[in-house]
């Protein structure tokens, strides 16, 4: 069934953003303290047996200098640096194999896969732990995990990853430094739409059923998928309510998206109960650059799947010629 608004409404749904005050104080102090280490990022070529694609196992220094995994993919008969799309991955899902990113190298670009700090699963086994812990009870999960204060939140360590992950491949000499594009959809299109809103120059964004963005409505709607561990969170920790939400304005995506310019193709699904479909329609409707949304009316949080691959790649083919 349609899980939010109708249509109608969702095209002119614009809630106000919740910004936190010194939001950019916050995050130009994080990204300065991650600096402060050495990004130290390596390439190591490795024997994937994709014969027609050049493979290397990535690592880079992320947030806290801690070491972050990764995949570079690029085709070996490329003529010159190539653009290169930086995918960050779904909630619960690590890097996989290199062989489940054949999607950009194919279209003729580069890509470097961010492995997910701490996250693993069956389909996609991680390679990077999180060393970082939290003195505050949580709910299984990551949603919960610092919860009470933005400089311990989980996801101020995995938005920082993501920024360096963007250095790293400005950093790859078979890369267009001026030519880096951000992609993910749910956490992925979360930690994309936060990097948009970050790092000055990307030449576009791929933003697909964006995860935590406009939260303070979501744990209102839904109680399905990572919003979920919130909702079960607030109910037995009824006092610390209001503690928890200013700590995820931080991170909330309307914030990110108010300042993020690059050339972005939105995906958003009207039976998505995971990320309500208005809270996707908000970021879009906030989002300073130029932008388009495609809206898949029976579709829930795998949205448009392989029609949305196609408009990514027909985005991208438009935006570098």
């Amino acid at each position: 069934m349609f899980t939010d608004l109708s249509l109608d409404e969702l095209r002119a749904y614009r809630p106000p953003r919740p910004e936190p005050p010194g939001f950019d104080a916050f995050w130009q102090r994080t990204l300065d303290e991650t600096r402060a280490h050495d990004l130290d990022a390596r390439f190591t070529e490795i024997d994937a047996g994709l014969a027609l694609l050049r493979t290397q196992d990535v690592t880079f220094a992320g947030f806290g200098g801690h070491r972050i995994h990764g995949w570079f993919l690029a085709p070996r008969a490329a003529d010159g640096p190539l653009p290169c799309v930086v995918q960050y991955l779904g909630y619960g899902g690590g890097r996989g194999m290199v062989h489940d990113w054949l999607l950009w190298p194919s279209a003729g670009y580069a890509t470097l896969v961010m492995d997910t700090r701490g996250q693993s699963g069956p389909n996609r086994p991680g390679d990077t732990p999180d060393p970082v812990g939290s003195g505050n009870p949580g709910v299984p999960g990551k949603m919960t995990q610092g919860l009470l204060d933005p400089d311990d939140y989980y996801y101020r360590r995995l938005f920082t990853d993501a920024v360096r992950a963007v250095e790293a491949a400005r950093g790859q000499a078979a890369v267009d430094a001026g030519r880096i594009v951000v992609a993910g959809g749910s956490q992925g299109g979360a930690a994309a739409l936060a990097v948009a809103g970050l790092v000055p120059g990307l030449a576009g964004a791929l933003i697909d059923v964006p995860f935590l963005a406009h939260v303070r409505r979501a744990v209102e709607i839904t109680d399905s998928g990572p919003y979920g561990e919130l909702t079960r969170y607030f109910a037995g920790e009824r006092g610390r309510i209001d503690t928890a939400l200013h700590t995820l304005d931080h991170f909330d995506g309307l914030n990110f998206a108010a300042r993020a310019t690059a050339p972005a193709l939105f995906g958003t699904a009207l039976r998505d109960d995971v990320v309500p479909p208005s809270t996707g329609f908000a970021v879009h409707h906030h989002y300073a650059g130029e932008k388009e949304l495609k809206v898949w009316r029976f579709n829930a949080h795998e949205g448009g799947g392989g029609e949305q691959r196609a408009a990514e790649i027909a985005f991208l083919r438009t935006l570098f010629g």
